[in-house]
């Protein structure tokens, strides 16, 4: 790392020379004699000031300018404080009309310091309740600002004032082999945890729930709870939002995170409007069912795409098997979100869905997707 103390002790030795040269030449002409010091003395010194001193000075001064290469060390303790643990509490309603309550964990970055956290959305996805707890240990309770499925960003928001926001960085000047440190909370108890590795790829493409994104690809170690947490450069840059971890077997994790070019005006639209402009809601939830288990499981009888909770009034109803999208056969849920959006708010689409073992024909005129 270049540091700022080798800088002006390189400045003082180049100094110190040409005093030292100087002294030399002054002595070298009083023992010789020579009546001519002055002349001679003031033209070494013209060209030690004017040539090789001042063009090491320039270089010393670009090299000021230039970003410092942070340790490891030092990027950790200069995000530490940015970086926060998120626990969600979804209350559910089972048999019985008894409820449960699952919680979920995952990581967020502070990018502004008077309490904005942007982290994933499936980190908080159907959330009651969001916590968010600081390094320090403090705890807030979190509003939800905005969500974003199609990139899993979601802004969330906690009443504190002067917090440690990240620096964002620019993940388009991002290279592949160099240094990659990621800060979350894995497992959803360690938090503040630190692992390094390297940019492995830009541009990965990656399905996630449905969702095709582009993401950068890094050796980090990520582990689940790490998902919304931060990707820093060798600058302590903030250049991607922890996304997602695949692994196999016999192999080592890969680590994902959504690059924070893509991110930033997601985040930006979320703060301004709530939502991002031009996306598509249709009101639905929908799961995969794709065997007799899971069939049993929510007492159908076939596999396929099936709608299971209807947030708006739009022909559909919980238990609609979804067949085909404009003429188009559908064997998935992500089938269906992929299709969606290729389109356009506006649009009208002809959904064919199975009912009561009768299939009708649903035309629904697509609505942009505001707030919450």
């Amino acid at each position: 790392m270049k540091k700022r103390s080798m800088i002006g002790l390189m400045v003082l030795t180049i100094v110190m020379s040409g005093l030292f040269s100087y002294g030399g030449t002054y002595l070298a002409n009083e023992l010789n004699g020579k009546t001519s010091f002055e002349n001679d003395v003031n033209a070494t010194i013209q060209n030690v000031s004017t040539s090789s001193t001042s063009d090491t000075l320039t270089k010393l001064a670009n090299i000021e300018n230039e970003a410092y290469d942070l340790s490891i060390t030092e990027i950790a303790e200069l995000n530490g404080d940015s970086v926060v643990e998120i626990t969600s509490e979804i209350v559910s309603t089972g048999g019985r009309l008894r409820q449960y309550v699952s919680e979920g964990a995952g990581s967020g970055v502070i990018i502004k310091n008077d309490g904005y956290i942007v982290t994933n959305n499936h980190v908080i996805e159907g959330a009651n309740k969001i916590t968010v707890r600081l390094k320090n240990g403090e705890e807030y309770p979190a509003a939800l600002i905005g969500k974003d499925a199609k990139t899993d960003i979601a802004v969330l928001k906690i009443e504190a004032s002067n917090l440690k926001s990240a620096i964002l960085g620019d993940s388009s000047k991002l290279t592949i082999g160099e240094l990659a440190v990621a800060i979350g909370n894995p497992l959803g108890e360690l938090g503040g945890t630190v692992t390094e590795g390297i940019i492995s790829a830009l541009d990965r493409d990656i399905e996630i729930d449905g969702q095709s994104m582009k993401l950068l690809q890094t050796s980090a170690a990520i582990n689940p709870g790490n998902s919304g947490g931060g990707l820093f450069n060798s600058s302590g840059e903030l250049i991607g939002i922890v996304n997602a971890k695949s692994s196999g077997s016999g192999i080592e994790g890969l680590g994902f995170a959504i690059p924070i070019n893509s991110a930033k005006p997601i985040i930006d639209q979320i703060i301004s409007y709530g939502y991002v402009q031009g996306r598509i809601q249709l009101g639905i939830t929908m799961v995969d069912i794709t065997n007799s288990g899971t069939a049993i499981m929510y007492r159908v009888s076939k596999t396929g795409v099936y709608v299971i909770d209807v947030t708006k009034q739009n022909g559909f109803q919980p238990g609609d098997r979804i067949v085909s999208i404009n003429g188009a056969e559908i064997t998935s849920a992500g089938e269906v979100k992929s299709m969606i959006d290729s389109l356009s708010v506006g649009q009208v689409v002809e959904f064919a869905v199975e009912r009561n073992n009768h299939i009708l024909t649903l035309n629904i005129t697509l609505e942009e997707a505001k707030g919450l």
